[in-house]
């Protein structure tokens, strides 16, 4: 086993036992979408009411040229605790482009609310195989211009507009960036990345160190890949794999805040996207937990330092906004 637990935090280790032993052994028993799906949904429900936000509504949006509308759900900050126009964050779930869906990720969606007091867009994406790339980066940019069409609708700044995502959604996030510079707009003064997944070639140290150990896997990780792209498809597409982007459209892009799990397959594609970017010219900074594992930010109620992580990413995009007003320049701080 190319992975060990030796480097977990101690206190991680119950979370990726309980998590190994529920997810679906994608990529080895279990080949087909439908089937890992149905082993997610018999999973138990998270105990405990989720966190309470100001109003949380169900809507679509219009999708891209010729495809269907976009699903979305809606989380508004309470406006008692956070008046004032807001950032307005556009948020796309992890699930390896193939899994989980709006209700998956309901909680964190709703902690990134009441952190940083922010309007968040969550977007149910099509999911592959039974829609490939580069559906899901369409829909997302899709759902990116009408939340930058809308602000003012939302009750946000227009000046703090974000797009975040986790694991997949991650590399959803940055492609999105990537269509909107290519594609005039809309204007995104920050990028939040939590354990992003930016590249099919798999090539990074950590796909080797971090292979098996930690509840997701590199053979995981790249049967995801397989569905999403399906045969021939074009790995090193930078819409696909951001990390494969030039220097010159990364330049375009705005300052970010990279979340990194030490004890990830993926670990390494955070890392060496914020180095391009900073190369690039780009502000960027990496939030790293060295002993902890991927999709650890799901549990602020039990890990002390995803708490910590959530904490520093809520305030990352409040910073956006002081009094209803931007500040820091444009883009705000990702420091």
């Amino acid at each position: 086993m190319s992975g060990t637990t030796d480097r977990l935090d101690p206190r991680a280790r119950p979370f990726v036992r309980a998590f190994s032993a529920v997810f679906p052994d994608v990529g080895g028993a279990v080949s087909d979408a439908v089937q890992a799906r149905r082993i997610m949904a018999a999973s138990p429900p998270p105990p405990g009411e989720p966190p309470a936000v100001g109003a949380v509504a169900d809507r679509t949006v219009p999708g891209p040229p010729g495809a269907p509308p976009v699903p979305v759900r809606i989380y508004r900050p309470d406006p008692a605790r956070w008046p004032g126009p807001r950032p307005t964050v556009v948020f796309s779930h992890g699930g390896g482009f193939v899994l989980c869906d709006l209700d998956t990720h309901d909680r964190i969606a709703r902690n990134i609310c009441r952190v940083a007091g922010a309007v968040v867009v969550s977007v149910d994406y099509r999911r592959a195989p039974e829609h490939r790339f580069p559906a899901a980066v369409e829909d997302a940019h899709a759902a990116l211009c009408w939340a930058g069409d809308h602000v003012a609708g939302l009750g946000g700044d227009p000046g703090a507009l974000v797009v975040a995502g986790d694991s997949a959604g991650g590399n959803l996030a940055a492609a999105s960036l990537l269509l909107a510079a290519e594609r005039g707009g809309p204007r995104v003064a920050l990028q939040v990345l939590v354990c992003p997944s930016l590249t099919a070639d798999l090539g990074g140290d950590s796909y080797r160190r971090n292979a098996t150990g930690y509840y997701l896997t590199t053979a995981h990780v790249r049967w995801f890949w397989e569905q999403y792209l399906g045969p021939g498809g074009d790995g090193g597409h930078p819409l696909a794999s951001p990390l494969a982007a030039g220097p010159e459209r990364l330049a375009g892009l705005p300052p970010a805040h990279v979340v990194v799990a030490g004890c990830d397959p993926v670990a390494d594609d955070g890392q060496v996207y914020d180095r391009l970017l900073r190369a690039s010219g780009v502000r960027s900074s990496v939030d790293l937990y060295p002993g902890m594992f991927h999709g650890f930010l799901a549990l602020p109620e039990y890990l002390s330092p995803a708490r910590e992580a959530l904490e520093r990413l809520g305030g990352v995009i409040h910073s956006l906004v002081k009094d209803g007003k931007t500040f820091g320049g444009v883009g705000g701080t990702a420091e």
